[in-house]
């Protein structure tokens, strides 16, 4: 899916790390949430309270999740889950990298 419809976009923008990741918050009709958004190049750590699945929309990134010692690489139309109240690094080296965040 390349858009969401019937939506309602938060206009003010979350922005984590400086800047290096900025997202804005859509609001479904049933009340749940997604967050759009772009990192830049760095590397993050990122906690969650619930769980994630982070679909990747342009770019690529490399993920490790905490307890993981092995990074696993993710492009375009792929994606992956974080279990909640944990935490993940992101490595985006090259372009930016895009994403639609699911929750729950």
């Amino acid at each position: 899916m390349s858009k969401f419809d019937n939506v309602a976009v938060l206009k003010q923008a979350n922005v984590y790390f400086d800047g290096k990741c900025i997202s804005h918050t859509v609001q479904f009709a049933d009340g749940s949430k997604k967050s759009v958004g772009v990192i830049l190049p760095s590397t993050l750590t990122f906690k969650t309270g619930t769980p994630e699945v982070m679909e990747t929309v342009a770019g690529a990134c490399r993920v490790k999740l905490a307890g993981d010692s092995e990074w696993k690489s993710y492009a375009a139309g792929e994606s992956f889950s974080v279990p909640g109240n944990s935490s993940f690094d992101i490595e985006v080296s090259g372009e930016p990298y895009h994403y639609v965040c699911h929750f729950g």
